[in-house]
């Protein structure tokens, strides 16, 4: 009877650690996965933009400076190694930033502004951007699940022995932070 208890116990403990390792794992997917899903939107954004650059060009031939921005943050971007997420997520913000000049250049081109082209390219970015900022979030969400299982009892303990380290968050600039500034002077 011993030897039952003894096998029994042996049984729950092994079948506890690999749920647990399991867990983790399972974790360290979604959180990998949901870097991907930034990393896809990034290159559909660059993608697009040789296409915005082109098709702007043409109406504003005294943006050169803009243009040349917005693409040297693109080959910046593409150039930096996959593993850098807060890297690319710098340049990203950048480039975000840069791209709000580009769409301001509408208002003050009326032909450009009607160009379907440009508008299409447009929206398309936008979309992106958007999906961007839901990826951005869902990575956060995954990288807090993850580093939840890795702080918590006793998955804590098997991440310790796999060497499982935390997953860091990806960070809102901190000029984004900073409320605007709004006067009807």
């Amino acid at each position: 009877m011993f030897w039952i208890i003894l096998i029994i116990i042996i049984a729950l403990v092994v079948f506890g650690y690999i749920g647990l390792y399991n867990g983790l794992q399972t974790a360290k997917v979604y959180t990998e996965e949901s870097w991907s899903q930034i990393d896809v939107q990034l290159k559909r954004r660059n993608d697009l933009i040789p296409n915005l650059v082109e098709t702007t060009k043409g109406y504003a031939k005294h943006e050169r400076e803009t243009f040349a921005q917005v693409v040297q943050l693109r080959n910046q971007l593409v150039s930096l190694p996959s593993d850098a997420h807060q890297q690319k997520m710098e340049v990203s913000n950048q480039l975000t930033d840069t791209l709000k000049s580009i769409f301001a250049l509408a208002e003050n081109y009326p032909d450009l502004k009607a160009n379907q082209e440009f508008t299409k390219l447009m929206e398309e970015l936008t979309n992106t951007e958007n999906k961007i900022a839901y990826s951005r979030q869902l990575f956060n969400s995954s990288a807090a699940s993850f580093n939840q299982k890795l702080m918590t009892f006793p998955s804590n303990f098997i991440a310790k022995i796999h060497g499982m380290t935390k997953v860091g968050y990806l960070e809102v600039p901190a000029e984004e932070k900073v409320a605007p500034k709004v006067s009807f002077e």
